[in-house]
């Protein structure tokens, strides 16, 4: 056991500068790492929200809108497979989650039943939920009225799906912030927990979250002015919005949707050469160039309104046919405004308005005094340990700390390549950490005294030692790893940064007290030749 190939020595050696290269960056200045070869390791750990700072949101997905598309598209979709199929009817209307129409003939009952019940598709069947079936119940109702149930499987369903986009949405607009780490998770039913630390302005993430960034592109109606259809009502298939700056103006415009913003791919903010004022520059996909270009060759001359949410940003008048696919907006923007308008367009539309129902801002002065008391708590951990082992084994105890020295830069490393978050639980585990990484060591130096009473010479008893030690070593750290995954698995947020940083403390600590222990004490056996152990 105390007998090292030159390549084991290389590699212990090697793992052990490697992790302390990847835990130099932070301690070193930023100076200093900028003026580093780029090839050296640069990572730093992520501080979590308690550490450095930073907004935690708790968001819930508006179920009802949800089920209110849903059921709008079920309107839609009886209206013109009615329609297509020549079946008259009347009194088509919603009411909660169902929609009923009336059959004008009793005659066509039967056969509208077969068009309609052509709407339910299967649902997939969920292997925790167990929830199959159809999305809509059709049946017949009195008379000549048919119902047209979304069910509750398919309501589920809609939901969860609903929070599965939105969570993969808000994700990417908080990115194009440029933060880092930030964590987006399901909490429950419709709800999104959401933590981005380090984040200065808790504001304009509320305003990027909040905003569900539908935009669309429909005609001015010039049939009549604004102001007139506000006196009177506005004419069939237009209706009253109004600019999302103030003072609000009225604008009349169609119903209609020429083209949706579902046809974008790009969205980017910058300057018109002629005003030099902001502006966001868009293009859209194949389908979405055909329809813009056509809607603006025919209708060259007249308004074409931009509407974000229900609110008109721009009013541009149609100079001429637009045919690349791409265009600009331009509503007297700031430099913000027309940067947080792109990264909206560019992540895309919300499927339904979120709703914030928790908010807590932490300050960089609350995490700086949790880094604070983090540091403490490990200071005085690491000297009692220290003290400890040293008393208590002398010299194989300064050996012993020596590799707790490289467990710690071990565990930094780790964290570091990983660009794993470090929370102040994780701080608790690295603590916890210093603690355990001398237990493997204690366990091998007293089964090095029971072999020494029993009279073994002193290079027998180290062999012996490390050998006995080694499966209650493997026992004891295999289920404490083995409960580390399953706290990672089964927890979230803080108990997960827990887990990680005892998980890879395990690790380390196994490596340097079988691994770089005992090859200093090699060494020091190699070099002394000793007759007694001094421990």
């Amino acid at each position: 056991m105390l007998y090292f190939s030159k390549w084991k020595i290389a590699t212990i050696l090697g793992i052990c500068i490697l992790g302390i290269l990847l835990a130099l960056p932070n301690v070193l200045p930023r100076p200093v790492l900028d003026a580093m070869p780029g090839w050296l390791p640069y990572q730093k750990v992520n501080l979590g929200l308690d550490l450095q700072g930073g907004a935690h949101l708790l968001l819930e997905v508006d179920a009802k809108v949800v089920v209110r598309e849903r059921v709008q598209t079920i309107v839609d979709d009886v209206r013109s497979n009615l329609r297509r199929n020549r079946v008259g009817y009347t009194n088509l209307r919603a009411n909660g989650n169902v929609v009923s129409v009336t059959i004008r003939k009793p005659e066509d009952k039967p056969r509208a039943l077969r068009i309609l019940r052509e709407l339910s598709t299967p649902l997939e069947l969920s292997l925790f939920s167990q929830q199959g079936g159809n999305d809509i119940d059709v049946r017949s109702g009195p008379g000549a009225t048919i119902l047209l149930e979304l069910t509750e499987p398919a309501i589920n369903a809609r939901i969860t799906s609903a929070v599965n986009q939105s969570i993969e949405i808000v994700r990417r607009r908080i990115d194009e912030l440029g933060t880092t780490e930030p964590t987006i998770q399901r909490q429950g039913r419709d709800r999104i927990l959401v933590q981005v630390p380090g984040l200065q302005d808790p504001q304009r993430l509320k305003d990027l979250i909040g905003t569900t960034a539908k935009m669309v592109f429909r005609l001015v109606d010039v049939s009549t002015s604004a102001q007139q259809a506000l006196d009177s009502r506005p004419p069939a298939g237009s209706e009253i919005l109004y600019s999302a700056e103030t003072p609000r103006t009225p604008y009349l415009v169609r119903k209609r949707v020429m083209v949706s913003g579902e046809n974008l791919v790009d969205a980017q903010p910058g300057f018109d050469q002629r005003t030099n004022e902001p502006i966001v520059t868009f293009r859209f996909d194949s389908s979405g160039a055909k329809r813009f270009g056509r809607v603006t060759q025919r209708n060259v001359g007249r308004p074409f309104a931009i509407i974000l949410d229900n609110q008109v940003i721009s009013a541009p008048v149609i100079r001429e046919p637009i045919l690349g696919g791409t265009g600009q907006i331009s509503g007297g923007f700031t430099v913000q405004a027309a940067n947080d308008l792109a990264i909206l367009l560019r992540a895309g539309a919300l499927p339904a308005p979120l709703t914030i129902v928790e908010e807590r801002t932490v300050g960089p002065g609350l995490g700086a005094d949790s880094i604070a008391a983090g540091k403490v708590a490990s200071t005085i951990g690491m000297i009692v340990v220290v003290v400890f082992i040293v008393a208590s084994y002398g010299l194989f105890g300064l050996f012993a700390n020596l590799a707790l020295a490289v467990n710690i830069g071990l565990i930094i490393g780790v964290l570091s390549l990983l660009q794993a978050t470090l929370t102040l639980p994780g701080i608790a585990g690295i603590v916890l950490t210093i603690g355990m990484a001398v237990d493997a060591n204690v366990l091998i130096f007293e089964r090095i005294r029971e072999e020494m009473r029993l009279g073994k010479p002193p290079i027998t008893a180290i062999d012996n030692g490390y050998s006995r030690a080694l499966g209650t070593i493997l026992d004891a750290n295999i289920t404490t790893l083995i409960a580390a995954v399953v706290l990672f698995q089964l927890g979230s947020g803080p108990v997960r940064g827990f887990a990680v940083t005892l998980a890879i403390g395990i690790v380390t600590s196994v490596f340097t007290a079988f691994s770089l222990t005992r090859l200093i004490i090699a060494f020091w056996v190699w070099k002394r030749r000793p007759a007694t152990i001094p421990i």
